[in-house]
Formats: C-alpha cells, sequence, structure tokens
C-alpha cells in the first residue's frame, strides 16, 4: 500500500515536472511575444504573480497603460510591498491579453509619474476613485525572453 501512494507521488510530481517545462509558451511551443501595442486592444487589466516565502503565490490585478511604447503599472503600498518581498525578485510572472509572461522586471520610473497618471485618467475615464486612491510608485514592465535550458 505504502508502494503505490509513493508511486502515485512520484509519477504526479514527473508529470508536473514536465508540466512546467513549457510554462510561457503556448499550445504551439513558441513564446508569446510581449507587444504593448497589441495589448491595447485586448485587455485593460493585467495580473503580476509575486511569491511570498509565507504566503505563497500571490496574483494581483493591476490597471495598466502603455506609453512611449512601454507598459507602466502604478502600485499601492500593498502592492509595492509584495513586489520587494517577492522571492522570485527581480521577476514577477505577468499575465495580459491571455498570455503569459514568466520574466518581467519592474524598472523604478518615478519621472514617469505625472505622463502614466494622465494615460492612466483617459484610459479608464469613470474609475476616478481609484485614480484618487494613493499609488506611489510608477513602475515599467520589461519582459525578457524565457531562459534558454
Amino acid at each position: 500500500m505504502k508502494i503505490g501512494i509513493a508511486m502515485n507521488v512520484v509519477l504526479v510530481s514527473l508529470a508536473l515536472s514536465l508540466g512546467s517545462v513549457g510554462l510561457g509558451y503556448g499550445a504551439d511551443g513558441v513564446a508569446p511575444r510581449w507587444d504593448p501595442d497589441a495589448f491595447r486592444v485586448q485587455s485593460t487589466t493585467l495580473e503580476i504573480m509575486t511569491v511570498g516565502t509565507e504566503e505563497g503565490e500571490h496574483w494581483t490585478r493591476l490597471w495598466w497603460v502603455v506609453v512611449d511604447g512601454q507598459v507602466y503599472v502604478q502600485l499601492g503600498d500593498p502592492a509595492f510591498k509584495r513586489v520587494q518581498e517577492n522571492f522570485a525578485r527581480p521577476y514577477v510572472v505577468v499575465k495580459i491579453a491571455g498570455q503569459k509572461f514568466d520574466r518581467v522586471r519592474l524598472e523604478a520610473a518615478p519621472d514617469m509619474k505625472e505622463k502614466v497618471a494622465a494615460a492612466m485618467a483617459a484610459k479608464y475615464p469613470r474609475d476616478d476613485a481609484l485614480l484618487r486612491q494613493s499609488h506611489p510608485t510608477t513602475v515599467r514592465l520589461v519582459s525578457e525572453p524565457p531562459s534558454q535550458h
């Protein structure tokens, strides 16, 4: 009986390991393309995944904009803290426009705060309450190609 359980654990572990090899790739085995202009028409929110040492994986849904061909978000204090304490730092996983990107860096962009705030107000005009909340940290999302093993 114990051998059967052990075999099941090994088989499940193997299946999960093999399944994770293709993470970040589409069904055709091709990595998704980071294309901010294409994202504009396909998605109003994105999600970032951080990994906390105690809470594990955590997905945060964020509004985003494209300014000068780059994707930006504004982080409130809770999201900023998760990014700072992210076990996988400097990378987060991003889901946007039905695609998943496993290696995305968040770069501080304080010089873009006003432009990003204006773009947010234009993109989300009915959501004034959110825009009035404190979002002290403006960041640029930079996708890196998946690592080649």
